[in-house]
């Protein structure tokens, strides 16, 4: 218990110098010069419970963040922030993978979310009216995160090691990065996993056309060997990628909306991978809002193909938010080598005039799952939340139900309780 309480008081420190007494907590303090000090603290209480045939998990976690960044007018600024997670109730596995540590339970359900604590950001950024450029560790969600995002739906968030520079040219906006890791979900007690060096480049170009935005763009991933013995070094881990992806909304007619993603990418084997092979990837999504009322229809294919060696290769993004794909239940977080299309249907509800609970809001969305090659049916899946925010507090809840039709795959119910207080 003392440790906790260490913990966390190193975790809230620089947010506690930073004020004065008479300011809110999370306002900016200026000290004068053209400085000013902007505290970061970000707090989440979540409960999750995991359902499967043969085993399942209860998890109760805190998770803090807590730092500091310093502005100065010029547009220059530093941002420091540490990344904390306690554990409650631990009956669950935190380690999908076979490592010596305490936290590798596979009597339960898998429950990503390690107990640890470290530096989440250290970041140097220019920023100005045309561009900015940011230097260190820092989040990195690029578009939609298909393909790099920050997982910031577990407690431990993903980031990066890198140089990234953001500009506008006109009716041109560029995104150049370069980094040299990816820094996991699983924390420092991750072994091997905890984080992944490399050659990483992402690049973007795009541009807004009338109603329409259009964006080209290129990943380029050519990961090391681990030193502590390659975790990562599947036989497609090295990927060239490069797709363009389209937005746009238009009005229908008083209070109707229409809005359309779509997207195209082809990736092939890079650097040191083995293979020989080219995949495909394609998304439309079709959106439909109507006051409160949101209707929404799409599709995803992520390709398969035969490599040189003669066996399936699958597309595949180790860098992105996988929970905002797929569903909820996370059956597909590496891309089976057959592939996968997923057929999808949504709708949600804004509850505007329910005064005691500001922001109350329902969706519903049902997956059919498939594969790209082989003719095989994965699975279906219903996902479900119910949110709201009252102040600073957001409260969600969130139910998965994901059941199997293939071997290798398990039936699998989730279920979600969480409140997170932001500054």
């Amino acid at each position: 218990m003392k440790v906790h309480i260490i913990t966390a008081a190193l975790l809230a420190s620089p947010v506690a110098l930073a004020y004065p007494a008479h300011a809110a907590p999370g306002d900016p303090v200026k000290v004068g010069g053209g400085l000013t000090l902007d505290p970061i603290l970000d707090a989440r209480l979540r409960h999750e419970h995991v359902d499967q045939p043969t085993t399942e998990a209860d998890a109760l976690t805190v998770r803090v963040r807590a730092g500091l960044e310093v502005k100065h007018a010029s547009g220059l600024s530093l941002l420091a922030e540490s990344e904390g997670t306690l554990a409650v109730i631990n009956d669950y596995n935190a380690f999908p993978f076979a490592i010596a540590d305490s936290q590798r339970r596979p009597r339960y359900s898998v429950v990503a979310d390690p107990a640890n604590i470290e530096l989440n950001r250290l970041q140097l950024q220019y920023k100005a009216r045309a561009g900015a450029l940011t230097v260190g560790r820092q989040r990195l969600n690029i578009d939609d995160q298909r393909f790099v995002g920050s997982v910031g739906w577990r407690q431990n968030e993903q980031t990066f090691d890198a140089v990234r520079g953001e500009a506008t040219l006109g009716p041109v906006a560029l995104d150049a990065t370069y980094a040299i890791a990816q820094r996991t979900i699983f924390g420092i007690d991750g072994g091997s996993r905890t984080a992944y060096d490399g050659d990483f480049v992402f690049l973007g170009a795009g541009a807004k056309l009338g109603s329409v935005q259009i964006k080209a763009f290129a990943y380029l991933l050519d990961y090391d060997l681990n030193e502590q013995g390659g975790a990562l070094a599947m036989s497609n881990a090295d990927t060239q990628t490069y797709g363009i992806r389209i937005t746009g909304a238009w009005p229908l007619s008083p209070g109707v909306k229409l809005n359309v993603a779509a997207s195209y990418a082809r990736q092939a084997d890079w650097q040191d991978n083995p293979q020989d092979y080219a995949v495909d990837y394609l998304a439309a999504e079709l959106g439909l809002t109507h006051g409160a009322l949101g209707l929404t229809a799409g599709y995803e294919k992520l390709g398969s193909d035969a490599a040189s060696s003669g066996a399936l290769r699958a597309f595949q993004t180790p860098m992105a938010t996988l929970h905002k794909f797929n569903g909820w239940a996370d059956p597909f977080l590496t891309t089976p080598a057959t592939g996968l299309e997923d057929w999808y249907l949504g709708a949600s509800y804004k509850f505007t005039r329910v005064k005691a609970l500001p922001g109350l809001n329902a969706s519903v969305t049902w997956h059919r799952f498939d594969s790209d090659a082989g003719g095989s049916r994965y699975g279906d899946e219903w996902d479900a939340s119910l949110g709201f925010k009252r102040g600073r507090v957001a409260v969600v809840a969130k139910f998965a139900e994901f059941d199997a039709h293939a071997a290798g795959f398990a039936d699998t119910r989730k279920f979600w309780l969480q409140a997170e207080i932001a500054y």
